[in-house]
């Protein structure tokens, strides 16, 4: 049996990561794949706990908990995930997700300044993940970015989330410094990493969904993914 391929979709926050998952899965199921769908962090979840007290501060600021304390919470969450991914591949099946280690290295890599310690970091993730944790890793991974500024203003019009416990916002979110320093390494780790690149707001304007599916559409055609 041919095993399935793995997408995730990742992105700044406001990019519309879930969404785009979402209409990237219908559009496969609707050219005959069968395909799986994920999302993390996996909220509600045990193995999301942490990482759902981390976000609402419950560990302090985000200066008071470090990139790699705060990797391992998120990381714990995928590993409890990942013998159903990998049965899901292994069954020959695709699976999209919305999110995966490539939060970890926009966010948690935007806590750190220096090119020399981002990349010791980039490779002490990569060994907890892939390495001790042994998840899935993707065979493509897609980027979504729109300028933080704009990221910010659309996370405000989305539902409010139950993890968030009735804040408007998230630690993350709520800090437009962050946002613009985990923008700025999430284009650096795709550069790193060579990863598929959507630019979801040329000159400032967000296009809209099916705008973007199709760049998305073309960029795996494009590399032979499709």
């Amino acid at each position: 049996m041919k095993k399935g391929k793995f997408i995730v979709i990742d992105g700044t926050d406001g990019s519309g990561k879930g969404t785009q998952t979402e209409l990237l899965v219908e559009y496969l199921k609707g050219i005959g794949t069968e395909v799986e769908i994920a999302d993390f962090p996996r909220y509600g979840n045990p193995s999301a706990g942490f990482v759902e007290k981390y976000l609402q501060g419950g560990y302090g600021t985000l200066e008071d908990v470090s990139a790699k304390k705060a990797s391992i919470l998120y990381a714990l969450d995928r590993f409890d995930a990942s013998a159903d991914l990998q049965k899901h591949l292994d069954e020959g099946k695709w699976v999209v997700s919305n999110r995966y280690v490539s939060a970890n290295m926009g966010h948690q890599t935007g806590k750190i300044k220096g090119p020399k310690e981002r990349d010791e970091f980039l490779e002490w993730l990569d060994e907890l993940e892939y390495g001790i944790f042994g998840i899935p890793r993707p065979d493509v991974q897609i980027l979504l970015y729109v300028p933080p500024e704009i990221g910010q203003a659309m996370v405000d019009e989305k539902a409010k989330e139950e993890y968030r416990k009735g804040k408007k916002r998230d630690i993350h979110e709520d800090s437009l410094q962050h946002l613009q320093d985990a923008a700025e390494a999430y284009q650096y780790v795709a550069k790193k990493f060579n990863w598929l690149t959507i630019d979801c707001a040329p000159e400032n304007k967000l296009l809209s969904r099916e705008a973007i599916l199709k760049m998305i559409v073309d960029a795996l055609s494009d590399t032979d993914h499709l």
